[in-house]
């Protein structure tokens, strides 16, 4: 049986973790658990959300790819994706744009790369701020490259990745349906 990891990415706010949510609901998908040097949001658990580390128990896991985001680090390690593996041949991750890229370029079709965006920039704004995000962090991931470049899919991913405009999740979860169906007949 062949395995996939369906690495969803865009900007903050665009619904990512909802869809990787809905994999993990509806098709029984695991979550690859990442790393990151961020402080948990309120609800948030180490283990289930992230592994929320400092920067010493950061560098000890080894990673397919890490990034700094708005001043924290974050990374997946190959441990993560091996466990989440281990009891299911597809999983799911979320990722930054530039970790997208990474794992289309180092994983090839095992990767199956989810872009997600919004029709109105303003529409990512006001779901940050539903969701709690601290105004200082938020006004700092606004003001970041990091931010902005995920706004815009990436040149290696064209013709890589599958681009779903997620203003309606109804909608969306239709168009995810059908990526998975294709993804695991190939």
């Amino acid at each position: 049986m062949k395995k996939r990891v369906f690495v969803i990415t865009g900007a903050t706010g665009t619904g990512k973790t909802t869809v990787s949510d809905y994999l993990r609901d509806y098709y029984h998908m695991p979550k690859v658990i990442t790393h990151t040097t961020r402080p948990p949001r309120k609800g948030e658990m180490n283990g289930v959300d992230y592994y929320f580390e400092n920067d010493e128990s950061f560098d000890q896991n080894h990673y397919l790819e890490q990034v700094a985001y708005a001043g924290y680090r974050y990374g997946s390690s190959h441990e993560g994706l091996d466990a989440a593996f281990e009891s299911n041949p597809y999983i799911t991750i979320v990722l930054d744009t530039k970790g997208a890229v990474t794992y289309a370029e180092q994983l090839g079709e095992e990767a199956v790369i989810i872009f997600l965006t919004v029709s109105q920039d303003a529409d990512l704004i006001d779901r940050m701020t539903k969701r709690g995000d601290d105004s200082m962090m938020l006004k700092e991931r606004l003001d970041s490259p990091e931010y902005r470049r995920d706004l815009t899919l990436p040149s290696a991913l064209k013709n890589v990745a599958h681009v779903i405009v997620n203003d309606n999740l109804a909608t969306t979860k239709v168009k995810i349906d059908d990526i998975v169906t294709a993804a695991i007949a190939n």
